[in-house]
């Protein structure tokens, strides 16, 4: 399976390899068209119901760019990609929504793009308040939030329902440090109740947590496949290399 990503850039012949390949793990090709970066190329594995894997890789190395396709937000370009349930994606850590609209619309806006309708959103509304400790602040609009409040929002909204398959970037920031303690906890029960885990972290810890399996990613490519010690060891080792 292949992912090309148009650059949209007048400046393409200033664009450097180099540069690319530290950003995005990606290959930089050029055409009269413009310029490609293909991000992901002979990706080839399969992951079954109830696996936990971990992506591991340095930045770059096309484990975010692996969630953002298996989660529907890229289209693969070459290769077959199938999807048996759905991949809900815990990428982005704020809300996709104008900063005009207040807590509580945004967690409205959440619930209608996750279920389609409002039937069980004031439980839902309700519990994501308790949690998040916002109290009557979530009528206010987002961008009077301070950093804290919103990470705590963002947080509670995102663990506030099960999945059948969740892509994770990294663990979401928990805002203050009299919430982390709590968020740690809701985090692990969530991820322990997630049907399928993909887990792209750097935390040996972390993965070691919740994971049984690993991919080290390099470069846009699966470079090893194994259980989850045996790929940290080959990835420390070619880091170490």
């Amino acid at each position: 399976m292949r992912l090309d990503i148009p650059v949209v850039t007048t400046e393409t012949r200033s664009l450097k390899a180099t540069l690319i390949r530290s950003v995005t793990g990606g290959r930089l090709n050029r055409s009269r068209g413009g310029a490609v970066i293909t991000a992901l190329e002979n990706v080839s594995c399969t992951i079954r119901e109830g696996e936990r894997v971990a992506l591991i890789g340095h930045n770059g190395a096309g484990k975010s760019t692996f969630l953002r396709l298996v989660s529907g937000i890229y289209r693969h370009s070459a290769g077959v990609f199938q999807a048996f349930v759905n991949v809900h994606p815990m990428i982005n850590k704020s809300f996709i929504t104008d900063p005009e609209l207040s807590g509580h619309q945004a967690i409205k806006a959440h619930y209608l793009m996750m279920n389609g309708n409002l039937r069980g959103f004031e439980a839902f509304s309700r519990e994501v308040v308790a949690f998040s400790g916002l109290g009557d602040f979530v009528h206010l609009p987002l961008k009077t939030y301070s950093q804290g409040m919103a990470a705590r929002l963002i947080f509670a909204v995102l663990t506030g329902t099960r999945h059948e398959c969740l892509a994770m970037d990294e663990v979401l920031g928990a805002g203050d440090s009299s919430f982390y303690e709590k968020a740690e906890s809701r985090l692990e029960t969530f991820l322990a109740s997630a049907g399928t885990l993909l887990l792209a972290s750097h935390s040996d810890e972390l993965l070691k947590r919740f994971c049984q399996r690993g991919l080290v990613f390099s470069q846009g490519s699966i470079m090893f496949d194994a259980p989850l010690e045996q790929a940290l060891r080959y990835y420390h080792a070619r880091q170490g290399s």
